[in-house]
């Protein structure tokens, strides 16, 4: 057993969950804007449909050895968004419902081998081809939050938060980084747990829940949340990054470099 069908299934349950937001919008919601600087809401959904033909792209590399790009270029990705974020909501559904199917057949068709084949995205590293399977996740679940639709961080599943986390450290650019230290606040069986994070960078320990974390260092946040450390007085919102050193550029890197080949039981 490999984390593999866990991964689907958290694939299919987050994908749900982005089309019912989506079946929910009207034509004049998907020109709303989003809360990706100059994107609507269009241009998010447009760009989640398409991701998923791109992800179906590195698929195909995986189990034929032919090398196939994900995007043809950065310009043509951009350009491709920006010519369907004016369709109507409708059509914008049914491209997202559509590209999230033929990402699933091809999933489902993966050779057993072909798994472990090493792909590469718009920037290295490379990477084995399981690791499509949480790269779609990311998109899906960060992206949402993105819609501005009623869907937050707060609604983000345990295992997406403890992964992403997990893979954000692991990509972690230290030389660039103003914060020393994470400080997690957990509840296992009734209890708060802390746990500890060290030698991020040079400067001071910021402490909050891992989703409130998460949300803040992938940008999705102002810092709601998330506190400095002695002081722990908690963050309230003004200015972006008053009160907090600012987070460090969120995945300079699209996959960590060391990734096991084969699937492993778990991930992480």
């Amino acid at each position: 057993m490999t984390v593999l069908p866990a991964l689907r299934a958290e694939l299919a349950s987050a994908t749900g969950r982005l089309l019912a937001t989506a079946a929910a919008l009207s034509d004049a919601d998907v020109t709303a804007p989003s809360l990706l600087p100059g994107w609507t809401r269009g241009h998010v959904l447009a760009h989640l449909a398409q991701n998923a033909d791109s992800y179906v792209n590195l698929l195909t590399w995986a189990a034929t050895g032919v090398r196939t790009p994900q995007y043809p270029s950065a310009q043509a990705r951009e350009e491709a968004v920006e010519a369907a974020a004016s369709l109507p909501a409708a059509r914008l559904l049914a491209e997202l419902e559509e590209g999230a199917e033929r990402f699933a057949a091809a999933v489902r068709g993966m050779p057993d081998a072909a798994w472990q084949a090493q792909v590469e995205g718009m920037r290295p590293p490379p990477h084995p081809a399981w690791y499509v399977l949480v790269r779609r996740l990311r998109e899906v679940g960060v992206h949402h939050v993105d819609l501005d639709a009623g869907y937050g961080p707060a609604d983000w599943p345990e295992e997406f938060v403890r992964r992403e986390l997990h893979d954000c450290l692991r990509c972690w650019p230290r030389e660039r980084s103003a914060i020393g230290e994470l400080h997690l606040r957990r509840r296992s069986r009734g209890r708060e747990m802390l746990e500890i994070r060290p030698g991020l960078g040079q400067g001071p320990a910021v402490e909050g829940t891992p989703a409130d974390m998460l949300a803040w260092l992938t940008g999705r946040s102002r810092g709601e949340g998330v506190s400095l450390v002695p002081v722990g007085q908690p963050f309230m919102p003004g200015p972006a990054g008053v009160g907090l050193p600012a987070p460090p550029p969120w995945l300079t890197m699209p996959a960590p470099a060391d990734l096991p080949a084969t699937p492993p039981k778990d991930y992480p």
